[in-house]
C-alpha cells in the first residue's frame, strides 16, 4: 500500500521544506482497513460461514468472498481456514475480531445502524421425507417458529438429500437410513414400525384370512404403494412372511399421505409406518390385516454436517427434535 506524505507527495520519505518531518508509516490493523471489509469479516467470523454472512448482510456470497480476500490482502494475513462446510478463524482473525468487534458495533449503533436490529435472521435449512416433516416435524417445531426461528424446508429421498447436505445446501436432514462414511454426524431420531392395513370393508371381506392363510389371501386385491419397486411392502413381506413379494402395484403415489388417503377410501391395501396412520387405526378408518409381535422397524436419523459450530437456531431445532422424537 502506498501512503501519502505530509506535503502531498507519494513515497519520497523526505521532509517537505517548511513542513516538518514526514508522516509516520500507518500501522497495519483496523485503523488502516476499510470498515466495510471489517464489517463483512465480523459477519463471517460470527456466523461461521460465507453463506450465513451473506444472509446477515443482505449481499451475495461472492461479494462476501471478494471482501474477505481483499481484507486478507490488506492485512497480509489469512483470516479463515476453509472447511468442507463453513470456515474456521485463524489465530490472527480471532485477535482481529477481539479488537474491532466492540468499536465497530458501537460505531454502527451510534450512526443508527445497530447490527442486532438490522441483520436478518439466518433461516434453518431442514430436509427429509415429506410425510414425516409434514405430520410430525413441522408441528413439533411450531413453538420455535413462533419465537422467531425461520425454516426453509425441502422434501425428497434420503440419498439425494444427504448429498446436498454434504454440499452445504441444508443444515439438517432427516434420513431414513444411516448416512455412510464419516463426513456426516448422525444420531437416531425415531423408529418407524410398519403395519399392513386396509379399509374396514376390505378387511371384512378378507375375514382374517391373511392371518390364517398368509399373504396368498391378498391375491387379486389391489396394492397401493409408494413406488413401482414396492420398497416398503417388499420389506414387510420379507421380514414378516419370509417370502419375496412379486406383484405389480395398482396405484403408486410418491407420497405416503396419498397412499393413506387411497387406502382409507377403499382402493386396496398397503403397508404404512404406524406413526402416519395411527389416527386412522384409532378411529377405525383403517384396520390391520395382520398382527405380528415382530413388525419391521426402520430407524430414521437426524444428520448434520460437522465442522464449525452450528448457528444457534440450528441447535434449537436439532435439540427440540431429539427431545420430542420419543413421543412420536
Amino acid at each position: 500500500m502506498r501512503h501519502r506524505e505530509s506535503d502531498g507527495g507519494e513515497g519520497s520519505g523526505r521532509a517537505a521544506p517548511g513542513r516538518g518531518l514526514p508522516s509516520p508509516e500507518p500501522a497495519q490493523g483496523p485503523s488502516a482497513l476499510d470498515l466495510n471489509l471489517v464489517r463483512t469479516f465480523l459477519a463471517v467470523y460470527r456466523s461461521g460461514s460465507f453463506t450465513s454472512a451473506a444472509h446477515l448482510l443482505g449481499i451475495s456470497q461472492p461479494t462476501v468472498t471478494t471482501q474477505v480476500k481483499a481484507l486478507e490482502r490488506q492485512s497480509g494475513r489469512p483470516l479463515f481456514a476453509r472447511l468442507p462446510r463453513g470456515v474456521a478463524p485463524t489465530p490472527y482473525a480471532q485477535d482481529l475480531a477481539a479488537r474491532v468487534a466492540g468499536p465497530l458495533d458501537a460505531l454502527l449503533a451510534a450512526t443508527g445502524h445497530d447490527p442486532a436490529e438490522e441483520a436478518p435472521v439466518s433461516p434453518v435449512h431442514l430436509a427429509g421425507p415429506a410425510e414425516l416433516l409434514c405430520t410430525r416435524v413441522l408441528p413439533a417445531l411450531a413453538p420455535l417458529v413462533a419465537d422467531g426461528v425461520q425454516l426453509r424446508v425441502t422434501t425428497g429421498l434420503t440419498d439425494p438429500l444427504l448429498e446436498e447436505l454434504r454440499a452445504g445446501r441444508h443444515d439438517l436432514v432427516i434420513a431414513t437410513s444411516r448416512p455412510r462414511g464419516r463426513t456426516l454426524a448422525a444420531v437416531p431420531l425415531l423408529d418407524e414400525e410398519f403395519v399392513l392395513v386396509a379399509a374396514p370393508a376390505l378387511a371384512e371381506r378378507l375375514g382374517g384370512r391373511v392371518t390364517t392363510e398368509g399373504p396368498g389371501a391378498l391375491h387379486g386385491v389391489p396394492l397401493i404403494t409408494y413406488a413401482e419397486d414396492l420398497p416398503i411392502a417388499r420389506r414387510y413381506w420379507r421380514h414378516v412372511f419370509d417370502q419375496r413379494l412379486s406383484r405389480r402395484a395398482a396405484v403408486t403415489v410418491p407420497d405416503l399421505r396419498g397412499v393413506l388417503a387411497a387406502v382409507v377410501a377403499g382402493a386396496g391395501f398397503t403397508v404404512l409406518p404406524r406413526y402416519l396412520c395411527q389416527g386412522e387405526l384409532a378411529s377405525g378408518a383403517l384396520v390391520p390385516l395382520h398382527e405380528t409381535d415382530d413388525p419391521p422397524i426402520n430407524t430414521a436419523y437426524l444428520a448434520q454436517r460437522p465442522g464449525t459450530p452450528a448457528h444457534p437456531h440450528v441447535t434449537l431445532v436439532r435439540d427440540r427434535l431429539l427431545a420430542l422424537a420419543p413421543t412420536w
